[in-house]
């Protein structure tokens, strides 16, 4: 594992600049082509070179994890449902399936906490795990400590081997019931909220339920104090398997300069904890989508992100970012290809 704190080196600023400087030499009014022009010189920048490649390879790891708040009565589904969808991504039957299916992303699922032994899926599934379910966070830890440096461990060595298959762009995805609650609380310790302004609805819970999950994250960020100073204790006292190898996995990324496209309150809670392991690390992530829950929204406005797409999704499982993907494509592909002005003669 990379020793946490350690900074990433940022996007190209030369290519950025010469990136921004074509942009304003195409055949296009100025600022016609909006925030697809600003995503792709964003894009440009983090490939250092100007006009960007066509992405073409992108690949997306859903990791599975259970929690012990599911248990405590903020979700409105069983934590059954968990082991469950994880045979249904395998069998290329999930929401992201379908859309990864249409815009030819390769999707992989990883079980590193699921509450279940998945007995008859393929090996390398579970390849990773690190334990059955975590811990419930308002009572006590979600990991012990060396849990969490073996799940920020794991998500690295994914970044690395998904990387190593080409990966020009990668989105982390998620499943787990109950797992709105630990990212809400991962948030709101980075940034020193309370659980009043971070606390969603998760799969659809009612007031009297909203109530209560907030209470829960409120009891569990009470409870960690001040251990919230340092990551990596963020992760162990709050967290779970899955998002702390969410999280080595997108600081791998940036620290490799791969960029990553980001889903929901999941894996913008991810997001948050990469950036604080590697210092830097969001100016590699782009926002794929605004979900419904009301930390993430928060999160991306403290990271300095705008979703690309608002379409009012929170089903999770990397499906807002990979229906993005288009959007990313787009933007590289018109700023290599439009004509330049003094193409028209």
């Amino acid at each position: 594992m990379t020793t946490p704190g350690t900074p990433v080196a940022p996007p190209s600023v030369t290519a950025r600049d010469a990136a921004a400087a074509r942009l304003g030499q195409l055949a296009t009014p100025p600022g016609a082509l909006g925030r697809l022009g600003d995503l792709a010189v964003r894009l440009a920048a983090m490939q250092g070179q100007v006009p960007p490649a066509p992405v073409e390879c992108v690949r997306a790891v859903i990791f599975a994890g259970d929690h012990g708040v599911s248990d405590h009565g903020v979700s409105a589904f069983p934590k059954a449902i968990t082991p469950a969808m994880v045979r249904t991504f395998l069998a290329g039957r999930a929401g992201v399936s379908v859309l990864a299916r249409q815009h030819d992303v390769a999707v992989r699922v990883l079980d590193l906490g699921v509450d279940d032994d998945l007995e008859g899926v393929p090996a390398d599934v579970t390849a990773f795990k690190v334990r059955r379910g975590s811990g419930a966070i308002h009572l006590e830890d979600a990991l012990t400590c060396d849990e969490a440096l073996r799940a920020v461990a794991a998500g690295e060595a994914v970044a690395a081997e998904e990387i190593a298959a080409g990966a020009q762009l990668l989105v982390s995805g998620d499943m787990g019931i109950g797992n709105t609650t630990p990212a809400a609380a991962l948030i709101a310790a980075s940034f020193g909220l309370p659980a009043s302004e971070v606390t969603g609805r998760g799969t659809g819970i009612d007031e009297s339920g909203l109530a209560h999950k907030t209470a829960v994250v409120q009891q569990a960020l009470d409870r960690a104090g001040d251990r919230t100073s340092d990551a990596l204790e963020t992760l162990t006292a709050l967290g779970s398997a899955d998002l702390a190898a969410s999280a080595g996995f997108l600081a791998a990324a940036a620290r490799s300069g791969v960029p990553v496209l980001l889903d929901g309150v999941i894996s913008v809670a991810a997001a948050v904890m990469a950036d604080r392991l590697a210092p830097g690390a969001s100016a590699w992530f782009v926002a794929g989508h605004r979900s419904t829950e009301p930390a993430q929204s928060l999160a991306l406005d403290k990271l300095g992100l705008e979703p690309l797409l608002d379409l009012g999704m929170r089903l999770g499982e990397g499906s807002g970012a990979v229906a993005a993907v288009p959007v990313v494509r787009s933007a590289a592909l018109l700023l290599a290809e439009v004509a330049l002005l003094s193409d028209l003669g």
